[in-house]
This record gives structure tokens, sequence and C-alpha cells, in this order.
């Protein structure tokens, strides 16, 4: 058994530990494409759903505070996610967009 652990650790140390840095940074620039296109539907879905809100509020439905709440929710969840982070103090783990 002790062979097999030691063989393991042999195979294991020939990997590399980290990825090298021009493969960071393409991973943090994927991240932020996705980002992007998340952040273009959610606006777009948290102004609909705010809307809807709005018309359902003017037809005397008590619902539609609760779709007005969510879409401000939906549409800013990028700035709310981005200040929790930085209220935390995981200023480095925010991904910037990019268009």
């Amino acid at each position: 058994m002790l062979n097999l652990w030691t063989k393991v650790a042999a195979r294991s140390a020939n990997l590399p530990v980290a990825l090298p840095l021009a493969q960071i940074q393409q991973l943090k620039d994927g991240f932020g494409l996705a980002l992007a296109v998340l952040l273009m539907f959610g606006f777009f879905w948290g102004i609909i759903k705010i809307w809807a809100g709005a018309n359902a509020i003017s037809k005397g439905d008590p619902d539609g505070k609760a779709g007005i709440v969510a879409g401000i929710i939906i549409a800013g969840a990028v700035s709310i996610m981005t200040a929790l982070f930085a209220i935390f103090g995981l200023q480095d783990a925010v991904v910037t967009p990019r268009f």
C-alpha cells in the first residue's frame, strides 16, 4: 500500500501546481464575457419585471410590489454582488464584465 502512495506522490510532483499567467488571464476574460452576457439579459429581464409589476399595481393587484422589488434585484444583481464582495474584503474575486 505504501508503494502505491509513493507512486501517486511521484507522479503528482511532475504536475504543474498553478496555471500559467496567460491562461489565468484568458480564464478571467472568459468569465468577464460570460458575466457581460448575463448582465445584458438580467438587466432587460429586471426592467420587464418592474414594468409588469407597475402594470399589475395599476390594475389593483397587490402582488405588483413584489414584482417591482424582484425586478430591481434582478436588474442590479451585478452591482449588489460587487458591493457585497467589497464589504467583505473580497475585491480580488470581482470579475469585470468585458464586452
